[in-house]
């Protein structure tokens, strides 16, 4: 009898829809005509003394294992980095957990700490892997819908009227991907408080942290009580443009460190030595290099959105990461006909909003980690695509 293997593949993995994201990822692929603005990826290049630091290391014959948490080297300046930025202390030894990227953290987070049935609210739109890494751990994803008109931020009464018994963990991302939402001190301090009340953890991804404009990232863990009830997940991918190196971290209360890196040292042992190596330099001399970026970043994200209002998109201004999040309600498409006419017609990846959840309808989503002539171009088709089908629209 032949074997069937469509049986034996996991009923769970068989329902996960695939990735947004890729989708057009791999419709664009050998398209050398194609302006993408679809992934998440900077356009720079790494900082050329991350890159010699890793190279030197390579000379050095540096090529082994390190210790499953990383070096110590490394972990020690992520904890000076986060007593800096935060002014909270995370013990490099016991609390610090160098992963495979930020997304290793989010998956590891989530098997560390939900048993089957346990509760997971999702701020949405929300970064794809969520949902998908929440069902495979067995918990049941919950989702808080946030809206243009409250600026995509997380309202506290939302969260309060989502806990029920079975929560455990809220997971929520700001600098957010993909509306470029941030969340002020004043704005987390009734979410921490709920946080406490409800005695969950919040699982707080801050990938994006030093991409704001005008004003400086607040992380949750600074508020008081937080620090003991957050899963404080960030990287390297974004800031530094290392997206390809694959380096993120964990900070987090030892216990629920200790759960993550048993099952870190059983999947992935230990991150690349050379990413670690480059990402130790980052952190001692990158600064002034990722100031940089995020200045040209900031110069894009404005003229960006200046377009996408002449084109008479209603649109919420971001304020950190590097994406915009237009409505197309008024262009009368949904959000997959718009990015695949779009593609089609005029060439220009986006990302349709219901790919980052059901709140995500009627938006695309913009990446303007892009050149500026390139950014300028996708604008001017972009603008070319949509007065034409108002034409045809009025013409009918």
């Amino acid at each position: 009898m032949a074997l069937n293997i469509e049986q034996m593949i996991s009923p769970v993995v068989k329902s996960l829809p695939p990735s947004g994201i890729r989708k057009f990822f791999d419709l664009i692929a050998g398209c050398p005509d194609v302006i993408s603005l679809g992934v998440g990826e900077p356009d720079f290049s790494t900082p050329l003394s991350m890159r010699i630091a890793s190279i030197e290391a390579l000379h050095r014959g540096e090529t082994s294992y390190t210790s499953n948490k990383g070096t110590p080297e490394l972990r020690e300046e992520l904890s000076k980095t986060l007593f800096a930025q935060h002014g909270i202390h995370y013990d490099p030894e016991e609390e610090i957990l160098v992963t495979i990227g930020a997304s290793e953290a989010v998956d590891l987070a989530l098997r560390a700490l939900i048993c089957p049935g346990d509760e997971v609210i999702i701020v949405e739109p929300a970064y794809v892997s969520y949902t998908p890494c929440t069902i495979l751990a067995g918990g049941k994803p919950v989702f808080i819908r946030t809206k243009a008109e409250n600026d995509f931020k997380l309202m506290p009464e939302e969260l309060e009227a989502a806990i029920t018994s079975k929560t455990k963990l809220l997971i929520m991302a700001y600098p957010n991907n993909p509306t470029g939402a941030i969340m002020t001190r004043e704005e987390l301090q009734p979410i921490a408080e709920i946080i406490a009340k409800h005695n969950i953890l919040v699982l707080s991804d801050e990938i994006y942290s030093e991409m704001t404009y005008g004003q400086k990232h607040t992380s949750i863990i600074e508020l008081p009580d937080m620090r003991e009830h957050t899963i404080l997940v960030s990287g390297f991918s974004k800031a530094f443009a290392m997206t390809g190196w694959r380096i993120g971290y964990a900070a987090a209360p030892a216990q629920i460190l200790g759960a993550m890196t048993k099952i870190h040292q059983y999947t992935i042992l230990c991150a690349p030595i050379m990413a670690q190596q480059a990402a130790l330099e980052g952190l001692r001399n990158g600064a002034r290099e990722v100031e940089n970026m995020v200045q040209q970043y900031n110069f894009r994200r404005q003229f960006v959105y200046s377009r996408l209002l002449d084109m008479g998109l209603e649109c919420f201004e971001p304020k950190g990461a590097f994406y915009i999040f237009p409505s197309i309600a008024n262009t009368g498409f949904s959000s997959e006909a718009f990015a695949e006419m779009l593609l089609e017609e005029e060439r220009v990846a986006v990302v349709p909003g219901e790919a980052f959840g059901a709140s995500g309808k009627g938006h695309i989503r913009i990446s303007y980690a892009n050149s500026f002539d390139n950014l300028k171009e996708a604008m001017n088709r972009m603008e070319r695509f949509i007065r034409r089908h108002q034409l045809k629209t009025m013409a009918n």
